[in-house]
């Protein structure tokens, strides 16, 4: 039976229902789900003070479970990065540990990425996408589990994916390009630039996404992002779900999708928009790290590995 690990490496676990509801869930699709001994721990809004959390971190890494599964994100892995044992981390990836998570998640797979070329997943957490009751996200009702993510999730842990694919706007067709699949949240990625914890690729295809944030604060990081070199550097980049952001008055037109125009405008690197990924239900899981070919037909996107 594959082996499947919780931890906490960032926020705290507000609630232990969410987590009970998760290994329950993650057991019934044949899974051996083990729940790390630290999971429910607390100190302020982390799940765990520094040293607790990188204990839990080196911990996983030591057993090498088939799947190490972040419970959530928040923050919190910022603090670790500069203590973390890179070198145990590769060793688990070498052994067939599948690390898997999102949102702050993303400083330990760019760290990873950029130490030792690590490879990883960006894809489901336990408490949201596993442990979330069905009802009301904004304007739909959502399931328990997402179907797409659940059956892309275990796609990808069972060694069967091998592609994802989504629709895009027009203007793409033809677009054919190979590279190193990377990103993750925009704000974490930002917070890398500049530290040794970033990955210098150039040549890749960058997805990013990001949650609680004005379109005006998501150009602005695109901006730093294009002004450091990145983006021109990058074949493509993919722009998942910005969600969760509230319009101001002084907006006057001005949205997520004039802000990608404008950054169209500055940026040579092709910017496609609809990739299935971020703070919402419906997600990929995508392999940070793997050289990729993405292509688009008419609106068609395929991402192969």
């Amino acid at each position: 039976m594959t082996t499947l690990s919780l931890f906490t490496p960032s926020g705290v676990v507000a609630s232990a229902r969410p987590l009970t509801l998760a290994r329950r869930r993650l057991a019934q699709l044949g899974f051996d789900v083990q729940v790390d001994e630290a999971a429910l721990a607390r100190h302020q809004r982390f799940g765990g003070d520094d040293d607790v959390r990188l204990a839990a971190l080196h911990r996983i890494a030591k057993a090498s479970p088939s799947i190490a599964m972040a419970t959530r994100g928040g923050y919190g892995l910022t603090r670790l990065l500069d203590r973390i044992d890179w070198k145990l981390i590769a060793r688990s990836v070498e052994r067939g540990t599948r690390w898997v998570g999102h949102s702050d998640f993303t400083a330990l797979q760019l760290g990873l990425l950029a130490h030792a070329k690590g490879r990883t997943w960006a894809g489901p957490m336990a408490c949201y996408d596993f442990g979330r009751e069905a009802g009301e996200h904004g304007e739909k009702r959502i399931e328990a589990v997402d179907e797409v993510t659940r059956d892309c999730f275990l796609e990808a842990m069972s060694g069967e994916l091998e592609a994802v694919g989504f629709r895009t706007e027009p203007g793409f067709d033809g677009l054919d390009v190979k590279g190193v699949l990377w990103g993750g949240n925009l704000c974490m990625v930002n917070s890398l630039l500049g530290t040794p914890h970033w990955p210098r690729i150039k040549g890749g295809v960058l997805f990013l996404e990001d949650v609680n944030e004005h379109p005006y604060r998501v150009e602005r990081s695109l901006l730093q992002l294009h002004q450091a070199g990145v983006l021109d550097a990058q074949k493509a980049v993919l722009l998942g779900a910005f969600t969760d952001w509230k319009k101001s008055p002084l907006d006057r037109g001005y949205t997520l999708k004039t802000m990608v125009a404008m950054l169209r405008s500055v940026t040579r690197a092709p910017i496609l928009t609809g990739l299935p990924f971020g703070h919402v239900p419906t997600k990929l899981s995508l392999p940070v790290g793997a050289r990729v070919q993405l292509v688009v037909q008419a609106r068609d996107v395929l991402i192969g590995w």
